[in-house]
């Protein structure tokens, strides 16, 4: 197991987000999004085999023999904490385990915008933060949470698969349930969840229709409910979550989430100007020009809604690299590979805004 902790210990000096091992194959690192071979033994058949029986605890060992792969979370006091996933390629076992700091980023220190701290402090609803596999999802719910944490007098319960940031105690009481470990499904754990007297649930991933159900109801009884989803841009969260959903059920829970949905704030990690990456944000805040399309079943036109609501700290990910690249902190070219429109970005960095979604909204 040396060798194993020398890699991991490596991995955070080196400031990688991601290290996959596999037998064969070089140790590789993901560093600011790219992927880096590093000098070190390749990895053998017997050497994973000793690794994965080390690290695996026992709560997820027979998901492992039945499933072949698993998602648990990885603790070595002296270097950090490892959320790791053991799965097979070719009948042989492979790792690939994301480093998560200690410290939970702070809002300026992760550069989001203050807006979420107003979506954090919400009283009851769903907030959704979404986007694809990667892109800090987990990192910027984990500042939300430690944000409430230190300003507000909240019992918060997480259900996780598996546990990633680690919260201390400040103002609120916060519960952190790893599924398979304490609580022994999702589906289990939302059951009971409001029997547990939480103001705020954080739910890792909504991931089927239970989970929707329960947040909503959750929601719909007093409760803030925050979680992410995987989605590309904040309006398409709607058509991903009834999606989830029976055709015939689809109707109602639109119109129940037209009550009780919050926000929703989709996010891109784009490259910074000198190195570094940094969030650049969509979202969607349910506004009564947002809640009238969800509850006439409009949703081709919520992202016009977006883009027309800045006064009501909306944006789309147009504005929002847009608005990087006039700080300073993105370039042109950066900006135009991650936009949803890049025409359109292309027109607005020469002085052209064109009023369509207006107009698509009349």
């Amino acid at each position: 197991m040396e060798i194993f902790y020398r890699i991991l210990q490596t991995a955070v000096d080196g400031g990688a987000s991601d290290v996959h091992l596999k037998v064969g194959g070089q140790v590789i690192f993901r560093i600011n999004r790219q992927l880096i071979a590093i000098e070190a033994p390749v990895p053998t058949e017997e050497w994973i085999n000793s690794v994965v029986d080390a690290i695996v605890p026992k709560h997820a060992r027979r998901r492992l023999d039945a499933d072949r792969e698993v998602d648990f979370s990885y603790h070595v006091p002296t270097i950090g904490r490892f959320r790791t996933n053991v799965f097979q390629q070719k009948g042989q076992w492979c790792l690939a385990m994301r480093y998560v700091k200690i410290k939970v980023p702070s809002f300026e220190e992760l550069g989001l915008l203050p807006i979420l701290k107003s979506i954090a402090e919400s009283p009851r609803g769903i907030v959704l933060l979404s986007g694809s596999t990667g892109c800090g999802k987990s990192t910027t719910l984990a500042a939300m949470v430690e944000h409430i944490n230190a300003n507000f007098k909240k019992h918060l319960i997480t259900l996780e698969d598996p546990i990633e940031y680690v919260f201390d105690d400040r103002l609120s009481v916060i519960e952190q349930r790893e599924i398979g470990l304490d609580s022994l499904t999702f589906e289990m754990g939302l059951k009971h969840i409001l029997r547990q007297d939480p103001d705020i649930i954080m739910i890792g991933e909504m991931r089927d229709a239970i989970s929707f159900m329960a947040a909503i109801n959750a929601a719909d009884t007093g409760h803030l409910v925050l979680s992410t989803l995987h989605t590309t841009t904040a309006s398409q969260a709607i058509g991903r979550i009834l999606d989830f959903f029976k055709p015939d059920e689809r109707d109602q829970v639109r119109r129940q989430l037209a009550a009780t949905l919050q926000a929703v704030v989709c996010q891109r990690m784009v490259s910074k100007v000198g190195g570094g990456i940094i969030p650049a944000l969509e979202i969607m805040i349910n506004t009564p020009t947002v809640r009238k399309m969800l509850e006439e079943n409009r949703l081709e036109k919520l992202a016009a809604a977006i883009e027309t609501g800045v006064e009501d700290g909306m944006q789309t990910f147009n504005q929002a690299l847009f608005n990087l690249v006039k700080q300073g902190k993105v370039t042109e070219k950066e900006a135009l590979a991650k936009a949803t429109n890049p025409q359109a970005l292309e027109m607005n960095f020469k002085g052209i805004f064109l009023d369509e979604a207006r107009r698509i909204l009349t």
